[in-house]
């Protein structure tokens, strides 16, 4: 939802500037067209970032990162661009020589938008709330074998959360941005893209090439990303 606002707010802009040659256009068509497309690009970078997280991590190196997700998106968005604008514009589809020209404003705009939401992604910490008894919504979601367990971690694995616990670990199935919504309750944080770890469970943290690892009770190892490491370092984790 925050690339998809985002990309909205871009279109707005966009469109009242009459940005890349499409000031002599009626705004509302400008309108239509950019945020259309904006909207659209944020879809279709969503599903990339989602596919190139499985594969590549790049959580401590951001400016790799919005390098590498404005090659991957812009190749076949410049493709539905050039489709849309001469249908938009012009009534008709652009002649392919008219594509290669499309790729430099193409991937202007995705490099700007993509480092809007690189670096405003949040690092999000969890607390206890005091006096509640049973403090976060996610420990319902403890499989049969670990209910009543205290709950160390939140490791995700591909479309999977695993569930460190102090009596062994489990899977469910379900995204770690909707559990750290169902968190809130337990003091812990994110420590990293694919992690959330509870502030009590930490025994040791051992630090090396500007990043961090935290030891668990039972002997997990959680990996601080630079980006996380940060702001948990100021809420004095370590």
């Amino acid at each position: 939802m925050r690339g998809v606002l985002v990309s909205g707010i871009a279109g707005l802009f966009l469109a009242y500037t009459g940005a890349f040659g499409t000031i002599e256009a009626p705004l509302g068509l400008r309108l239509v067209y950019w945020v259309a497309v904006l909207v659209g690009g944020a879809v279709w970078a969503t599903a990339c970032t989602r596919v190139t997280e499985r594969f590549v991590d790049l959580d401590d190196r951001p400016w790799l990162e919005i390098a590498v997700l404005t090659a991957v998106i812009s190749g076949p968005l410049t493709v539905a661009v050039w489709f849309v604008t001469g249908l938009a514009f012009t009534g008709r589809v652009y002649d392919l020589a008219v594509l290669p020209y499309m790729l430099g404003p193409v991937a202007a705009v995705t490099v700007v938008v993509t480092a809007v939401n690189v670096f405003l992604s949040r690092v999000v910490q969890t607390h206890a709330t005091p006096g509640i008894a049973a403090p976060a919504a996610f420990l319902d979601r403890l499989p049969p074998k670990l209910r009543g367990a205290r709950l160390l971690a939140v490791q995700s694995e591909d479309h999977y959360l695993r569930l460190h616990t102090d009596r062994g670990s489990d899977l469910i199935l379900m995204r770690l941005s909707d559990a750290l919504k169902e968190l809130e309750g337990l003091e812990g944080a994110q420590t990293h893209r694919s992690w959330w770890v509870a502030r009590d469970a930490v025994r040791d943290v051992a630090r090396g090439d500007g990043r961090a690892t935290l030891t668990l009770d039972g002997g997990v190892r959680a990996p601080v990303s630079r980006r996380h490491g940060r702001a948990l370092r100021a809420a004095g984790w370590y």
